[in-house]
C-alpha cells in the first residue's frame, strides 16, 4: 500500500509543473493580436514572457491566468 500524499507534497507538485505557451496559443488564448500583445507588455498591462532559448520566449500559464482572472468583466 502506498503511502497517501501530504498536502506540502501536492504543493510542492503543484509548483514543480510550469506550463508554457507560445505566442499562437496566447493569442488564442487571449484573443488578443500579436501587435496588441506587445503594445500591452511595453505599457506593462500584460504579462512579459520568459526566455527559453536564444531566439525562443514563451509565457507562463500561470500568469496569463491570473491577468485575465483580474480582468474586468464587462456585462450587457
Amino acid at each position: 500500500m502506498q503511502p497517501q500524499p501530504t498536502e506540502d507534497d501536492t504543493a510542492r507538485a503543484d509548483t514543480a509543473i510550469t506550463l508554457f505557451l507560445r505566442m499562437p496559443s496566447v493569442m488564442r488564448m487571449t484573443g488578443l493580436g500579436r501587435s496588441t500583445i506587445y503594445r500591452m507588455m511595453a505599457e506593462h498591462t500584460f504579462p512579459c514572457p520568459v526566455r527559453l532559448g536564444a531566439r525562443a520566449v514563451a509565457w507562463r500559464r500561470a500568469d496569463l491566468d491570473r491577468w485575465s482572472e483580474a480582468r474586468p468583466v464587462i456585462t450587457h
